[in-house]
């Protein structure tokens, strides 16, 4: 009778244990490689599920949610990058079945094209969070209008104040154009997989910005939170996806709203008479989607 080999078969023993890391430095090698949430993320998950790397025994993961069990793999994997074990992670993953999601892309992407916001319950969701929050109010505009993701909103909201109060608001909001250039800061705004080039903003909202105050991704989630309202950032991204359908192609959607890549975006941007009429229409349609959002359409 043929003996079934062990998931762990032909793994070395592990050179390290949790009483062996110093977490200290490996948070310092994610913070010269990673944004600030992202780091405090993968050393929770590595931290919290580091035993199964040490004991080689990733059965564990299957048995966890498919959120739980993709933020512990990328705490592991930055983990054993850090100690110089990746092979040995990548081998564990594959003998135990460990599956990093459970959708695949394709069904991900018809996801999201079926997806629809009911625009009635959001203006109702703006309207109770505004009057709840009102120094949210210029903010939730502004994630509105432009489509951004809501960290990238809270960045390019927070360096619009912090440039303001400096005098140097011009190096990132271009008045001609009406555009906040976050190509110009890509530690803040290009990443891997995620990317917000331009967005275009009036000059009478990115003035009320300049004189708000800053905001956190903490403080905005606490605020709700603690008043029973949920976050519907991400449904607001959509409806702008939604709304400007009847503005823009769908290319030029994904242009705003960070979904493109690179050299797309160096092929069209240097274009002036493309961008000015992407500008037109975009200003348009972002008039149109904050009047139906605040009950004025």
């Amino acid at each position: 009778m043929n003996r079934r080999p062990s998931p762990r078969e032909g793994l070395k023993p592990a050179p390290f244990n949790e009483k062996t890391i110093n977490w200290d430095v490996f948070k310092i090698w994610l913070e010269k490689q990673l944004r600030p949430r992202t780091v405090k993320d993968r050393l929770k998950y590595a931290r919290k599920y580091a035993h199964c790397l040490f004991q080689r025994d990733f059965s564990q993961l299957n048995l966890v949610s498919e959120s739980e069990r993709q933020h512990a793999l990328k705490g592991l994997s930055a983990l054993s990058k850090f100690l110089g074990v990746y092979e040995e992670f990548r081998a564990l993953v594959k003998n135990y079945g460990v599956k990093w999601a459970g959708k695949r892309s394709e069904e991900l992407i018809i996801e999201r094209l079926t997806k629809t916001v009911n625009g009635n319950e959001l203006a109702e969701w703006v309207k109770s969070v505004k009057q709840a929050l009102p120094e949210l109010s210029i903010f939730l505009d502004f994630i509105a209008s432009t489509g951004l993701r809501f960290e990238e909103s809270i960045n390019a909201y927070n360096l619009i104040i912090d440039l303001a109060s400096h005098g140097k608001l011009n190096e990132y909001y271009n008045a001609e154009n009406r555009a906040l250039e976050h190509f110009r800061f890509k530690e803040l705004f290009i990443r891997n997989s995620k990317k917000a080039f331009i967005s275009f903003v009036s000059q009478e909202m990115v003035n009320k910005i300049a004189k708000s105050e800053k905001l956190t991704y903490n403080s905005i989630h606490c605020k709700l939170k603690r008043r029973k309202m949920r976050l519907k950032f991400a449904d607001l991204r959509e409806y702008y996806a939604s709304v400007m359908t009847k503005y823009l192609s769908q290319p030029e959607i994904d242009f705003v709203q960070g979904r493109i890549s690179t050299s797309i975006f160096m092929r069209n941007y240097f274009n002036p008479a493309w961008i000015q009429d992407l500008k037109t229409r975009a200003l348009k349609g972002a008039k149109e989607l904050l009047a139906k959002i605040n009950g004025k359409a």
